[in-house]
């Protein structure tokens, strides 16, 4: 029975070890409000928040940078202001009442890059699309081509880091029939497509 309470004991010890270690972890921040009593004078004990530059004020003590330091370093250097008023340093325990409202931080938009379509699509011009959008994608988000598209001399103009254009020649009528490839190109920032219009015969 002996050895049971004492295992009861521990268990039930724990969850506040825990706590504890947890608040030593802690590190003050900016809008935390901190309860500060002094054991030998209680006329000291007050209510202190955090200003937006780290720091608190305190009669006596002074003005003290507390943000990014632990709970124990708080004390510490509370304590050693404290003691010449003092016979002997005195006790000072700093606990936190209430935490800094912790804003949510907004998700960041989703980034988008910018193609030109020139020429014969049925909404030519500027289309924003997310990285990795394929040519053809880019096609079916411009709504298509138009029907006079010349849809084998479709040009896709793409400047490199050079500063230098290359032109690639891509055959829309054969990708589609699945008798060529580039429809799976990945379209860059500022790349250009550019559909002709049929001729007479063509």
């Amino acid at each position: 029975m002996a050895i049971l309470r004492r295992l009861v004991t521990v268990f039930c010890i724990l969850p506040f070890l825990a706590v504890a270690a947890a608040a030593q972890d802690y590190r003050i921040r900016p809008g935390d409000v901190l309860q500060i009593e002094v054991l030998e004078d209680p006329t000291l004990n007050r209510s202190a928040i955090v200003l937006p530059d780290g720091q608190i004020s305190i009669p006596v003590a002074g003005t003290i940078r507390v943000s990014g330091r632990s709970i124990e370093q708080i004390q510490a250097e509370l304590a050693s202001r404290l003691a010449s008023g003092f016979a002997t340093t005195p006790t000072v325990f700093v606990t936190v009442s209430a935490l800094a409202e912790r804003r949510a931080s907004t998700p960041a938009a989703p980034r988008t890059i910018d193609v030109f379509i020139l020429g014969a699509a049925n909404t030519p011009g500027k289309i924003e699309v997310s990285p990795g959008t394929t040519f053809l994608q880019a096609i079916a988000q411009a709504g298509g081509l138009s029907p006079f598209a010349a849809k084998k001399r479709i040009q896709l103009r793409r400047v490199d880091k050079s500063g230098v254009e290359q032109v690639y020649k891509l055959n829309l009528d054969a990708i589609e029939k699945g008798e060529a490839g580039g429809g799976t190109t990945k379209l860059i920032d500022g790349d250009v497509i550019v559909v002709p219009q049929r001729k007479l015969f063509e």
